[in-house]
């Protein structure tokens, strides 16, 4: 399996020493959190597309990602959401990143059975896929907010049934919501693109841990993707962003990653 981490944990840390960081902590790869805060965003332009690409091929570094924050599920006319939908898609394609991350939105609690938000989520991830698919990129719906589980991710992704939408997979929140790993990998195995770890101290208490040292199952959960053949991304989330108590990250990254390195080791 191939290591990154999301720059969620270097906020608007300037992208030439995410890169170098990075790769003198052995990562093969950074996600990278596409908000205007940020260095690079969809607002970015063609000049600034073309230098993190340069500084990233570099360092030896891929950019695993762009993580949006587009509601796929959330309320109002569709057209913002293509336009956000299709700037997302044509970012990633131009700094070379497989993925775009999306959130469901439909509300704070989960929404079994509820039909209208996640046909509006089908509808707006089948009208992005054709684009998608045309630029090499795979649009991801993480197991988040409204739908953190994999059997609620799987009710909006299953409608649109297209290879070039799928499943990000972030464990912090099947695992608080009652799922375990055994549970949520069959699930979003047909749809996967890869895998967010984090590491918190409970359910409740959400800041940010260093890997292997909180409650989160991330054993059980590389484990079970190792048995399945699953050799795509683990990325690590540590949200330094939301608890800028926590840690700096480069303190800590070179044994998250070490921590990582060996559950995916053979035994």
């Amino acid at each position: 399996m191939k290591l990154a981490f999301s720059t969620l944990a270097v906020p608007g840390l300037p992208l030439p020493d995410v890169s170098r960081l990075a790769a003198a902590h052995g990562w093969d790869g950074v996600e990278l959190r596409a908000h205007p805060e940020e260095p690079l965003h969809t607002g970015s332009g063609p000049a600034e597309r073309a230098d993190a690409v340069r500084r990233f091929a570099a360092d030896g570094v891929e950019i695993l990602g762009v993580a949006g924050y587009t509601r796929v599920a959330g309320p109002g006319p569709d057209e913002p959401v293509f336009d956000e939908l299709d700037a997302l898609v044509r970012l990633a394609a131009d700094i070379g990143a497989p993925y775009v991350r999306v959130f469901p939105g439909a509300g704070e609690q989960p929404a079994d059975g509820d039909d209208s938000a996640e046909d509006t989520a089908a509808r707006r991830l089948a009208w992005v896929a054709p684009l998608a698919a045309d630029l090499g990129v795979r649009v991801l719906l993480e197991t988040h907010d409204s739908h953190p589980r994999a059997q609620d991710a799987v009710r909006l992704l299953g409608p649109v049934g297209h290879r070039n939408v799928g499943a990000l997979w972030d464990l912090l929140h099947t695992w608080r919501n009652g799922e375990s790993p055994a549970t949520s990998l069959p699930a979003l195995a047909p749809h996967l693109g890869y895998v967010q770890v984090k590491d918190v101290a409970s359910a409740e208490d959400t800041a940010p841990l260093p890997l292997g040292t909180g409650a989160v199952p991330i054993a059980a959960c590389v484990a079970e993707l190792v048995t399945a053949g699953y050799d795509g991304w683990l990325c690590w989330e540590y949200e330094k962003r939301w608890h800028p108590e926590a840690p700096d990250f480069a303190g800590v990254s070179a044994a998250g990653r070490e921590f990582l390195r060996g559950l995916t080791r053979p035994a």
